[in-house]
């Protein structure tokens, strides 16, 4: 029985968890600051790092205590090494080597993306996995397709060129004056609206696996706002809005929503039939989406798998997931490790980062 603590700071969730055999969760703590960014409508890194400072230690405590397990028992300490922000990683990873110095115990930095990927083996812990799969990461910062042949085997097929997918529903839920975050707020307008009544456009139908959401968010832009200085008003259309009076937010939800989850959709689909995958991973935040889950669901002839709502967004369970797999292949990191804002998931990444 291998028992790993995970710490993850990487954005604007200070999370800490401990899972047994890299499936059964003993506890799982998150601090969320939704509240603190809300008024920004996104995340603001400079507060998002204090905001860390203040809750990992108490965070950390509560999911040890939790779990009933004491660091003696513990076999090591995973963290979120990257990618994100800068500020938010150190935080995290600087607690942990403070950790692994105090109690003796290994220090294993962790990937989040790979986070994402083995939230799936925490939802079914009695389930095999039979490889290769597809994976689909779908957040705010990461919009990824990869192939994983094995524990720690991936390739990467394609990602977003400009906005991740949640970025992009942060954004227009802004235009729309809509609270952040703006995915399940979208989400809930869409509910109500007309997925017809406005034709987005779908970039990137091409060959490639590779996304783009860019012109899909300045098409909503422009079809929705008054263009700046026209009121003689002067304003950044995307930081401070005006939606024209005509417009149904809940029609433009729906149809931004249709366009971003169909582009996803079908490229995911695609990819799925020709590399011969037995089936499709959906994780990261977004995956948290219905219209996602049951388009996907629909359309792809695979069985499709994504995590229970609260393994979506990032959290503490995921990081000791990932660190089981990677403890047992014999992973240990060193006290001198620093974090890897911009750090890609592929099979010899922790090779290449060291």
């Amino acid at each position: 029985m291998t028992t790993i603590l995970g710490i993850e700071s990487s954005c604007d969730e200070t999370a800490a968890a401990v899972v047994v055999d890299g499936r059964t969760i003993l506890s799982n703590v998150i601090a969320t600051q939704i509240d603190l960014h809300a008024r920004y409508g996104g995340v603001f890194p400079e507060l998002a790092s204090r905001a860390h400072v203040e809750a990992i230690s108490a965070v950390v405590d509560q999911a040890v205590a939790d779990s009933g397990i004491p660091y003696a028992k513990m076999d090591a300490i995973a963290v979120t090494r990257g990618p994100g922000l800068v500020g938010s990683l150190l935080v995290g990873v600087n607690y942990a080597k403070g950790l692994a110095l105090a109690t003796g115990k290994p220090l294993l930095g962790i990937n989040h993306l790979e986070g994402h990927v083995y939230s799936l083996w925490l939802s079914e812990p009695r389930r095999e996995i039979q490889f290769p799969v597809l994976v689909l990461i779908v957040s705010g910062g990461h919009t990824e397709l990869l192939l994983m042949t094995n524990h720690g085997e991936y390739q990467r097929l394609g990602g977003t060129l400009d906005d991740a997918a949640g970025e992009a529903f942060d954004k227009v839920g802004r235009m729309l004056g809509l609270p952040f975050p703006g995915g399940p707020n979208i989400e809930r307008a869409a509910q109500m609206g007309n997925a017809t009544a406005y034709k987005f456009p779908r970039s990137k139908r091409d060959e490639s696996y590779d996304f783009s959401f860019s012109g899909l968010k300045t098409a909503v832009m422009r079809e929705v706002t008054i263009p700046q200085g026209t009121d003689g008003k002067k304003r950044g259309p995307e930081k401070n809005p005006k939606v024209r009076s005509d417009v149904s937010v809940n029609d433009v939800a729906a149809s931004f929503q249709d366009a971003l989850v169909g582009a996803l959709v079908e490229k995911t689909v695609r990819a799925a039939k020709e590399n011969n995958v037995t089936e499709i991973l959906l994780a990261g935040g977004v995956s948290a989406n219905s219209a996602l889950r049951q388009r996907l669901r629909a359309e792809s002839a695979l069985p499709v798998r994504y995590p229970p709502l609260n393994l979506c967004t990032d959290n503490g369970a995921m990081i000791a997931a990932a660190g089981h797999f990677r403890f047992e292949a014999g992973l240990r990191s060193d006290l001198d490790m620093d974090v890897q804002p911009m750090w890609p998931l592929t099979s010899d990444a922790y090779e290449k980062q060291g």
